[in-house]
């Protein structure tokens, strides 16, 4: 009856929590846990959490699951609490920013048996929900990635042009094409050609400020306004994202598909017109196709 008891109260929480026992096996999957990963608690319980399922990995993209850099292994070996900043896979495919909390899990004489993950989201979900909604209301949605439409992306950098002209609040573009789409389509289908194009929407989303916009420019392109952005932090934020999507994952049946992307950034210049920064960043994006794809090529005008 108690057990029942700390089971639902664990349900009502908005973080996700799971236990594993000391052969890190799922024991214990909440619902928030299944509302954030996507995956349900029967899907999982009694598999590894390395099992390709929630594959933490940081933002340079290396993944937390060897035993030396797994959190929760360390806290299975008695080194304590343990907190980061991660970015986890969802069952869809998409990376989702989250913070993790990890400790041990005792049992009545003390000894380690297990741990306990407590994780929750980062970005801000209220912020993307209410702009989605404002999208739909002035048509500037994309209907199938749920991001804005190419309509959405000219204004905002109009938007964008006209404050920096007025106060001099610099911004950065990133253009990101999807290497080899078309191969996605001709060999798994369109509907599978969609999902993956939702994945890459939805990482972008999750890991861009709620400030920043996202808008799909056409067919497997997307468009990033940064604001407020100097060219190291718009580096950094392109390879962060190269990074993320790189290391996205969706099944398609029982076969593992993943997708990278090209990426021409750039910043605005003072002789920018919309047109003239939207055509840097894309001839930068085909540059970086030439040299290989999986890349970011940039110029970044003072």
């Amino acid at each position: 009856m108690m057990r029942d008891f700390y089971r639902n109260l664990l349900d009502q929480l908005f973080e996700g929590v799971y236990c594993l026992d000391a052969d890190r096996r799922i024991t214990y999957w909440n619902q928030a846990a299944e509302r954030l990963t996507g995956y349900r608690a029967e899907e999982v319980i009694g598999r590894t959490c390395a099992d390709n399922i929630l594959v933490h990995v940081d933002v340079e993209g290396r993944r937390l699951c060897p035993a030396a850099t797994c959190p929760a292994v360390q806290c299975i070996c008695g080194a304590g609490p343990r907190e980061a900043d991660v970015f986890l896979h969802h069952k869809e495919g998409h990376r989702v920013p989250v913070t993790i909390r990890v400790n041990s899990l005792l049992d009545e004489a003390g000894r380690i048996v297990g741990a306990v993950e407590i994780f929750r989201e980062r970005y801000d979900k209220v912020a993307m929900e209410e702009q989605i909604a404002e999208l739909r209301r002035l048509s500037l949605l994309d209907p199938l990635t749920e991001v804005g439409n190419r309509r959405f992306g000219e204004e905002h950098a109009r938007s964008r042009l006209n404050e920096f002209r007025r106060s001099g609040v610099p911004f950065g573009v990133l253009m990101l094409d999807l290497d080899h789409f078309k191969a996605v389509n001709d060999t798994y289908g369109h509907p599978t050609g969609d999902r993956v194009l939702k994945m890459v929407s939805r990482t972008l989303v999750a890991n861009v400020r709620s400030f920043d916009h996202v808008s799909r420019w056409g067919g497997e392109e997307f468009l990033v306004l940064a604001a407020n952005m100097d060219a190291r932090r718009l580096i950094a934020l392109a390879e962060k994202l190269r990074v993320l999507i790189k290391t996205s994952e969706m099944t398609d049946g029982q076969t593992p598909l993943r997708i990278t992307v090209s990426i021409g950034a750039t910043l605005v210049a003072s002789d920018d017109t919309v047109e003239s920064l939207v055509a840097r960043a894309d001839k930068l994006l085909y540059e970086s196709k030439s040299k290989g794809r999986n890349r970011v090529t940039s110029v970044l005008p003072a």
